[in-house]
C-alpha cells in the first residue's frame, strides 16, 4: 500500500498534530462526552481499580514498628518507605532513588508505553472508575449528559446537577483527606476531624485547600490534567520509539475504510445471514483508488472516537494525548465481533509489530536501561542494607583551639548531633575509641535517643600531650548501644606545632 494512497484516505486532513484535540480552533476548550466503555479491558481495568483503591485507603492505617507504612511529610522532613524512617541527613539515599526511578520510567515506557496511565495512574483510576461512574449514574450516558447540558434549566437539571456535584465535593474531600494522611500521617488527619476547629485552624485549611483542588481536578479539568499539565505525558514524544508497546490502530488492516451503509430491508436470501449482509454493505473504496486496494476492516463507525475520554482519533496514530485506557479497543472489537471480522483493529502492539507483523522488544536500547537499572538496584540495596541506626554528626566547636588541662593533659571542645533514624528509643553513649585520651561531657551526659529524633550537646576529649602526633593528631569517637558499637567518627584533635 503506497503512501500517497493513505495520504489520501486521511485527507490529507493532519490538522490534529496542531492543537489538541479539546481545544478548537478559537482556542475555547471542547467539553468532552466520552461514550461509557464496556467489554474485557474495561472489566479488567475496573478489578485493578478495585485493587489500587483497596490499597490507596487501607495503606495508612498500617503500621510497622510504629510508623506508618508509606509517609511523605515534607513540613518535618520525614519519610516512611516500608515503614523505614528517612530523615534529611539520607538525602543521598533520596538522590540515587530518584535516578533510579527515573531510570525505571525511562524503561518502563520504552517497552510498555503509558501502561501505567490506562491502568494505575490515580488521576486515572479516581476520574474513570469514580467519578465518571457517578456521573453515568446521575446524568446518564455521553447523549444524556450532551442533551442535559444544552437544555434550558428546568427543575429536572437543577437537581441532577447539584446531585452530582455536592456527591463529587463530598468523594474529593474523603479523597484528599486519604492523600493528606501520606503527608502529615493518618493520626494528624484524625486528630483534626476530632477536634475543634479552633484548636487546628491550619490543619482545617489544609483540608479546604486539598478539597477544593481534588473538586477542580475531577469536576473542570479531567482530560486537561493528562494532556496539559502531567509531565509525564509530554515526555512521551522523548521517550517513546517505535518497538514500544502502546494502544494502536492497525492501518496496515484497517486501510482504506469502508462505509456501512444501510438497506431498507433485511437480505438473507442474497447474503445468506443477516451478519453476511451487514458485510456486503461496506462501501468499496473510492473510485479514484489503486485497483488492487480493496477496502479494509474499518468501517469508520467512530465508535473508537466516541468512548475516547480524551477525545482523540486513534486511527491518527499516536498522540500525546492517549493515556492507552484501552477505551477505544473494546469499542473497535464490539464492532468487529459485530459485521464478524477478526478483533484486533486496534490493540496493544508496536508500530514495528504492525508494520513487519513481528514485535521486537529486547532491543539495544532496552538491554541498556536495563543493565543500568539493575546497578542502580543493586547500590541502592546495598546502601540502605548498611545503613546505620544512628547518624552521628560531630564538629570542633568554631574558633576554638586547645586548652591545657594540667602539664601533661591538652583539651579541645567538640560539638555533637545523634539522630536515632529508627522507630524506637535508643540508648547511647559516647566513649573515645583511640587510646589514651578519655571524652569529658558537658552537661548531663547523653543516655537515650527519643524514635525518630535528635539530640544535641557538647563534650571536650582530653589527650595527653605526649600522644600527639603534630599539630592535627587523628582521633575517634565510638557511639555505643546496648553494648554495642552502632557508629564511629573520625575527627582531629588541635595541639601546638612540634
Amino acid at each position: 500500500m503506497n503512501n500517497e494512497f493513505l495520504d489520501k484516505v486521511i485527507e490529507d486532513n493532519e490538522e490534529y498534530r496542531d492543537h489538541l484535540s479539546t481545544v478548537d480552533s478559537s482556542g475555547k476548550r471542547i467539553w468532552l462526552y466520552p461514550k461509557k466503555p464496556a467489554g474485557r479491558f474495561y472489566n479488567a481495568r475496573t478489578w485493578v481499580s478495585f485493587a489500587f483503591l483497596a490499597i490507596f485507603l487501607i495503606m495508612p492505617f498500617i503500621k510497622v514498628n510504629g510508623e506508618q507504612f508509606l509517609l511523605f511529610n515534607i513540613l518535618e522532613r520525614k519519610f516512611v518507605l516500608f515503614g523505614l524512617v528517612f530523615t534529611p541527613q539520607d538525602f543521598h539515599l533520596f538522590v540515587l532513588a530518584m535516578l533510579t526511578f527515573i531510570v525505571f520510567i525511562i524503561l518502563f515506557t520504552v517497552v510498555y508505553g503509558r501502561l501505567f496511565c490506562g491502568w494505575v495512574c490515580p488521576q486515572t483510576v479516581f476520574m474513570e472508575m469514580f467519578f465518571r461512574k457517578i456521573e453515568y449514574w446521575i446524568e446518564g450516558d455521553s447523549n444524556e449528559q450532551r442533551r442535559l447540558d444544552k437544555s434550558p434549566w428546568t427543575a429536572e437539571k437543577v437537581r441532577k446537577k447539584a446531585l452530582k456535584h455536592i456527591v463529587f465535593f463530598a468523594s474529593a474531600v474523603v479523597v484528599s483527606n486519604y492523600f493528606l494522611a501520606y503527608i502529615i500521617g493518618m493520626d494528624d488527619v484524625l486528630k483534626i476531624v476530632r477536634e475543634p476547629v479552633s484548636q487546628n485552624v491550619g490543619g482545617f485549611v489544609a483540608m479546604l485547600v486539598f478539597s477544593g483542588v481534588f473538586y477542580g481536578v475531577f469536576s473542570r479539568l479531567r482530560e486537561q490534567v493528562c494532556t496539559t499539565i502531567c509531565p509525564y505525558g509530554r515526555l512521551q514524544g522523548v521517550l517513546l520509539v517505535k518497538d514500544s508497546i502502546v494502544v494502536a490502530y492497525d492501518h496496515v488492516r484497517g486501510e482504506p475504510r469502508g462505509k456501512l451503509k444501510k438497506e431498507k430491508t433485511a437480505q438473507p436470501a442474497q447474503y445468506g445471514s443477516p451478519v453476511d449482509g451487514i458485510r456486503a454493505s461496506v462501501s468499496e473504496a473510492p473510485a479514484d483508488t489503486p485497483a488492487a486496494a480493496k477496502p479494509g476492516d474499518c468501517i469508520d463507525c467512530k465508535l473508537c472516537v466516541a468512548v475516547c475520554p480524551t477525545g482523540i482519533d486513534i486511527r491518527n496514530g499516536t498522540q500525546l494525548e492517549c493515556t492507552n485506557c484501552t477505551a477505544c479497543i473494546d469499542a473497535c472489537d464490539a464492532i468487529m465481533d459485530k459485521v464478524d471480522r477478526p478483533r484486533g483493529l486496534i490493540r496493544y502492539d508496536s508500530m514495528t509489530g504492525i508494520e513487519s507483523g513481528v514485535r521486537k522488544i529486547f532491543t539495544t536500547r532496552v538491554y541498556a536501561y536495563t543493565a543500568v537499572l539493575i546497578a542502580l538496584l543493586s547500590l541502592d540495596v546495598f546502601l540502605i542494607a548498611n545503613r546505620g541506626d544512628i547518624e552521628t554528626i560531630i564538629l570542633r566547636s568554631p574558633g576554638q583551639l586547645y586548652q591545657e588541662k594540667d602539664e601533661t593533659h591538652l583539651t579541645n571542645l567538640y560539638t555533637y548531633v545523634l539522630i536515632n533514624k529508627t522507630s524506637k528509643e535508643m540508648p547511647v553513649s559516647l566513649q573515645l575509641a583511640t587510646e589514651g585520651g578519655q571524652i569529658q561531657v558537658v552537661g548531663q551526659p547523653p543516655v537515650s535517643i527519643p524514635k525518630s529524633s535528635k539530640i544535641e550537646g557538647a563534650f571536650f576529649i582530653v589527650f595527653p600531650k605526649n600522644l600527639l602526633k603534630g599539630r592535627k593528631t587523628p582521633v575517634k569517637v565510638k557511639v555505643v548501644s546496648s553494648g554495642k558499637v552502632i557508629d564511629e567518627v573520625k575527627t582531629n584533635f588541635l595541639g601546638p606545632a612540634k
